[in-house]
């Protein structure tokens, strides 16, 4: 079954080949980057393919000669042939498994990054301060591109809100599994017994909404301008360029005043309030199967903790996969890697013995 799927990808893949290189598609743009996109995907599948085939014919012949009563000195040539080629096929087969998993249809979009303070006051706050940093210098890590789109200061160098903007390839896909409570163990400097407290951090990742995944009706948009507040300098704090859209159908509020022009702002909560309603649509279309992801890894609901940062002893703890890193400075200059690639194994293990169920 798995060789006959793998077949028909092959022959899928040869027919787009040709098409792509027909060229009349060249007067179809969609549709030719729709056929590119789908070959893209396709190719590393057929190299496994191909390779997996030569195994199994590599094999056959081993096998042939080993059974064959021939010369001794071949037979033992024959065997240790096939225990490489067995090892090979067993690798390959694992290979062509995963990349036949339905990807996440969101794992090339861009995100929204929501962080907020929780519980915990002002030491929340700038806790929140260091989790923007931490993403912001991944981001860097990653050459991705990033804009803070909203902010909300406590006053005392932390943030009750940011939601910042991630451009760049695979962002969703390494950082949907930040979705959580960030918990924080140390001692505030504002302490003077020298006692650790707790704290709290939401993050939520949203996938940039595209115009097919999300129809917004002007009609159904209430849109307020008003004078912004916070620093920005004279221009910004005296004219109406803060913007605040209501989306009448479900009641999501959206506000921006980051830049001096009403039009960009508003242009900014739009694309916010795309993607709160992606959001929204997708969770209703998952409900069904939403108590079957509970317990799986990876999955963890946005009222739990996920991850705990402790000070005091240098160590950063994922509690969905029992992860501990004895690192914390580097984790918090943006140096994560190791703690997504960890829990992207995780869920792909998970979804693997899944479907060999």
């Amino acid at each position: 079954m798995l060789f006959d799927k793998l077949r028909q990808i092959e022959e899928r893949s040869e027919e787009l080949e040709r098409t792509l290189a027909d060229p009349k598609i060249y007067g179809q743009p969609a549709e030719f980057a729709r056929l590119r996109k789908e070959h893209a995907d396709s190719v590393e599948i057929v190299e496994r393919f191909r390779e997996y085939r030569e195994v199994l014919r590599r094999l056959g012949e081993a096998q042939h000669l080993l059974t064959d009563g021939g010369d001794r000195e071949l037979a033992e040539l024959a065997q240790l042939e096939i225990d490489e080629l067995s090892v090979r096929q067993t690798a390959l087969e694992s290979d062509l498994k995963r990349l036949l998993l339905p990807r996440d249809p969101n794992d090339d979009k861009n995100v929204f990054v929501e962080i907020r303070a929780g519980a915990g006051g002002d030491e929340a706050g700038l806790f929140a301060a260091d989790l923007i940093r931490m993403y912001t210098k991944y981001a860097e890590r990653q050459r991705w591109k990033f804009e803070i789109m909203d902010a909300s200061t406590t006053g005392v160098g932390g943030y009750k809100e940011v939601i910042l903007f991630i451009q760049g390839k695979g962002a969703w896909s390494r950082l949907k599994f930040e979705r959580g409570v960030h918990r924080v163990q140390r001692v505030p400097a504002t302490e003077s017994a020298g006692r650790i407290h707790t704290s709290t951090v939401t993050v939520a990742v949203l996938p940039e909404a595209e115009d097919v995944d999300v129809k917004v009706d002007e009609k159904d948009i209430r849109v307020d301008v008003y004078r912004s507040s916070g620093p920005g300098g004279q221009g910004v704090n005296t004219t109406d360029s803060a913007v605040r859209l209501t989306h009448i159908p479900t009641g999501l509020v959206v506000t921006c005043q980051d830049e001096r022009s009403q039009l960009k702002n508003r242009a900014k909560a739009l694309r916010v309030l795309k993607a709160r309603l992606l959001e929204r649509a997708q969770e209703e279309q998952q409900a069904a199967i939403a108590a079957d992801r509970r317990s799986q890894v990876g999955t963890g609901e946005r009222s739990e903790r996920i991850r705990t940062y402790n000070f005091a002893q240098n160590r950063v703890t994922d509690h969905r996969i029992g992860l501990t890193l004895h690192r914390l400075p580097e984790v918090l200059e943006g140096d994560i890697d190791e703690l997504i690639e960890a829990l992207a194994a995780a869920e792909e293990a998970e979804r693997l013995e899944r479907v060999a169920q």
